[in-house]
């Protein structure tokens, strides 16, 4: 990992869920301390998830996040059943080829690459 980066940390209200959810997209558990939760997936997504109990849900939760892969269509297939858009992933006008989920709390979350 380069020692320039940047990482989110996304508040929630059910953590189990929370971490569930994006264990499906690919992320590893890496660390738990209780309220806290640090997960990656070895390539460069890192995420911390931190139990808040007034985290505004959908569709009021105003947070978002776009995750770049390579393999687009396998992390779809682990999710189709949440996917936002039938059809999807598919190549957008503004050349990404990707797809959209809601996370447990409403977060807008996109999957995609460079078409």
């Amino acid at each position: 990992m380069s020692d320039h980066h940047i990482v989110t940390i996304l508040p929630c209200r059910d953590l189990a869920a929370s971490t569930e959810f994006y264990q499906r997209l690919g992320l590893i558990l890496d660390s738990d301390w209780g309220h806290y939760r640090i997960l990656s997936d070895g390539k460069g997504w890192h995420l911390h998830l931190r139990h808040e109990p007034t985290t505004p849900q959908a569709p009021e939760n105003p947070f978002g996040l776009y995750l770049y892969a390579e393999d687009v269509d396998a992390i779809a297939n682990r999710v189709r059943d949440q996917i936002i858009e039938p059809g999807a992933p598919h190549l957008k006008p503004w050349g990404m080829y990707e797809f959209a989920v809601s996370d447990p709390d409403g977060v807008l979350v996109r999957v995609g690459r460079e078409a």
